[in-house]
């Protein structure tokens, strides 16, 4: 079997774009860095530097010789797309401890439910106001009511972990606790985001191929928690020096069948991170080779996916700056406001902390990202409504961001601890 090829031209201006694109999410990625601001928003507005706003304004011709060359380079830069958010999604798992203990559970179904049913109930309310504006071409408006509660209510697993990965709190109980709640608001993200699409395409939902979509996520779930706490008690010694090889052909293969199922490959990709780390769990050879693979994706794949992201916003066409800070004060508020008043509630935690689950639990991103990426795709929302979510994902995150490193300075162990009111 002869497999089809690109021309040495193509390949040379594939490495070009990639070049650029990397260059863009470094340089001002380390100035958000130096900024104290999180560096994958940095990453993101060095890949729209090369897109519509910027290069594709001031110099069309060249940006379209660098990014569109030939017919299929989309396509190509797509693929690292992909894998850069495998990758993210994999690390994330993989540093992640599902914190599912009974001295947490109540902090953590509050954060769910006080960051994601909440605010969704409440953003109901305001659907008939943008719709005229934000509506697709599928005009859809039950798909595109399910799109933009979810748009009001999800965090970002990739985002934040990412800014857990930089201010190096990824294993603390703060984290471990958002994370997991925000594994199950993914689950919801999913279902509902199905959900939308069938009844875009076919005017109706499907009710037995979503029950089959519901019961399988959550069953895989349920079995990659547990099977981790098992296998995490076993003493496994992995001699073999092909190792990572291992890892990739897993990771690989699991999005791909999972994907048959209509199980999204963000997911899959972090529920097998979350294996292989109870796997290594107390080999500590191949907890390096593991490491090897993360420092690898954070240095490349990374970067150029975040880039890739950027590079699609334009904010000269198809943009209306009022209606957008109109929506992320609505959807900003409506996260904080469930998110804070649960806990308040229902924990001893204290107000700090609390605010800071609210900030946090605010950083939308890599699932805002793909929510717009594929609503857009089927028509559900237009080319406004795409690039709204996709800002509200940045803003959001910076000012996450920066809250946490603020909080951070003041007390390093306040993602440790979560200070309660009681002790």
């Amino acid at each position: 079997m002869k497999l089809a090829t690109l021309s040495d031209s193509e390949i040379m201006v594939t490495l070009t774009a990639l070049a650029c694109l990397l260059a863009g999410a470094f340089v001002v990625g380390r100035l958000f860095e130096k900024l104290q601001a999180p560096k994958v928003v940095g990453e993101i507005i060095g890949g729209m530097l090369f897109g519509g706003t910027f290069l594709g304004a001031a110099a069309p011709g060249l940006a379209e010789a660098i990014f569109n060359s030939y017919e299929e380079e989309g396509k190509v830069l797509n693929i690292f797309y992909q894998l850069g958010l495998s990758f993210l999604m994999f690390s994330s798992g993989y540093n992640t401890k599902m914190d599912l203990r009974k001295e947490n559970a109540r902090i953590f179904l509050s954060l769910f439910v006080g960051s994601t049913i909440i605010p969704m109930i409440m953003g109901l309310a305001f659907v008939k106001g943008f719709a005229p504006y934000f509506i697709g071409t599928a005009d859809s408006y039950a798909a595109f009511l399910l799109v933009f509660i979810i748009g009001i209510a999800i965090t970002s697993i990739p985002v934040i972990s990412k800014i857990f990965f930089d201010m190096g709190i990824i294993h603390t109980r703060f984290a471990n606790i958002v994370l997991t709640a925000s594994t199950l608001q993914d689950l919801c993200l999913w279902i509902l985001l199905n959900a939308a699409i069938d009844i875009a395409l076919s005017e109706e939902l499907v009710v037995g191929n979503m029950l089959v979509v519901i019961i399988l996520t959550i069953a895989l779930f349920l079995l990659v928690h547990f099977a981790g706490r098992k296998i995490e008690k076993v003493q496994i010694h992995i001699a073999d020096a092909s190792f990572m090889q291992v890892c990739f052909i897993g990771l690989f293969l699991s999005i791909a069948a999972l994907s048959t199922r209509k199980i999204n490959m963000m997911y899959s990709a972090f529920l097998i991170g979350y294996i292989i780390r109870a796997v290594v769990n107390k080999d500590k050879h191949a907890g390096e080779k593991v490491k090897c693979i993360t420092d690898f994706s954070f240095a490349f794949f990374v970067p150029v996916y975040f880039a890739l992201v950027g590079i699609q916003l334009n904010l000269i066409h198809d943009f209306s700056l009022i209606r957008f800070v109109i929506f992320f004060v609505t959807a900003f508020a409506l996260e904080w406001i469930g998110t804070v008043l649960l806990l308040i509630f229902t924990t001893d935690l204290k107000r700090k902390v609390i605010w800071n689950f609210g900030i946090t639990m605010n950083a939308r991103g890599g699932p805002g990202i793909v929510l717009a990426t594929v609503a857009y795709n089927y028509g559900i929302i237009n080319a406004e409504f795409f690039t709204v979510l996709i800002l509200t994902t940045m803003l959001s995150s910076l000012i996450a961001g920066y809250w946490l490193r603020g909080q951070q300075k003041k007390d390093e162990r306040i993602f440790e601890d979560l200070q309660e009111r009681n002790e």
